[in-house]
C-alpha cells in the first residue's frame, strides 16, 4: 500500500470512521487536499475493499479497511512514545515525526520496538495502542463539545494533528488535566475553561470538537 493511501485511512479512522461515515469534506480539510483528490482516492480504497463510500453520507471503513488503519495507526503510536519518552520531544511535536517512521516501518520492527517500550496501552495524544493483529477499539468518550457548562471533566484524548497540539500547548492544556467548563459563549460557542488552580483558557469551538473526556462531576 502507498504511503498516500495509508495516510487517507489513518484519517479517516481518526476521524471516526470505524463506527460512522466522514464527509469528503473533512477529509479535505484534515488532508489539505482538493476535494477532486479526494473523490479520485475514495474510488480507490472503495476498489481496493478498504472503505464503503455512500453518495451524499460520506466513507466508512470497512473491516478491511480497520485492520489496516489500526496496523498503522499501532506503528504511528509507538514511535510517539519512544519520541516522547527517549528522545524528550513535546507531545506537540512527534506527529510529524511519526507520519515519516510509521511509513517505513516493519511489523518486525514494530513488535521490536514494543518490547522495549514495555507495551505501552496509550499514546501521549490519549489514543489505545493495539497489540499486534488487534483491531484497535478506543474508548467511547464524549466530545468536549458535548459537555455542559459548569461540569468538570479530565482531558482523556486529542485529535492527532499538529495544529490542534500546537493549540493546546500555546494554551497550556494538556492531557490527564482537570478543568471545569465555567462558560460557553453564546454566539460561537467558545469555551472558558479553569483549572484548579484558578488559571482560565479559551478554547475554540473547533478544538473542543477534537477533544474527548471524561465527567468527574
Amino acid at each position: 500500500m502507498t504511503p498516500n493511501k495509508e495516510d487517507y485511512l489513518k484519517l479517516i479512522f481518526e476521524l471516526g470512521g470505524y463506527e460512522k461515515k466522514i464527509s469528503n469534506k473533512s477529509i479535505v480539510a484534515g488532508l489539505n487536499v482538493s476535494a477532486a483528490s479526494v473523490s479520485e482516492m475514495i474510488s480507490k480504497l472503495e476498489k481496493d475493499n478498504y472503505v464503503k463510500h455512500s453518495p451524499y453520507q460520506g466513507v466508512q471503513l470497512t473491516d478491511n479497511g480497520l485492520k489496516q488503519a489500526s496496523a498503522l495507526v499501532r506503528k504511528h503510536r509507538l514511535w510517539e512514545v519512544f519520541l516522547v519518552e527517549h528522545l524528550n520531544y513535546s507531545w506537540n511535536d512527534v506527529h510529524i515525526e511519526a507520519e515519516v517512521l510509521e511509513h517505513v516501518t516493519s511489523s518486525e520492527l514494530a513488535e521490536r520496538l514494543e518490547l522495549f517500550l514495555e507495551s505501552p496501552t496509550v499514546c501521549p495524544h490519549g489514543g489505545i495502542i493495539p497489540s499486534k493483529d488487534q483491531v484497535i477499539q478506543e474508548i467511547k468518550h464524549p466530545a468536549l463539545s458535548e459537555v455542559a457548562a459548569g461540569q468538570t471533566v479530565r482531558i482523556e484524548r486529542v485529535i492527532d494533528e499538529t495544529e490542534l497540539l500546537d493549540y493546546l500547548v500555546s494554551i497550556n492544556l494538556n492531557i490527564n488535566d482537570v478543568v471545569t467548563i465555567t462558560e460557553i459563549g453564546a454566539y460561537e460557542g467558545s469555551l472558558t475553561l479553569t483549572k484548579a488552580d484558578g488559571t482560565h483558557s479559551q478554547l475554540s469551538p473547533k478544538a473542543a470538537l477534537n477533544m474527548f473526556v471524561s465527567v468527574v462531576k
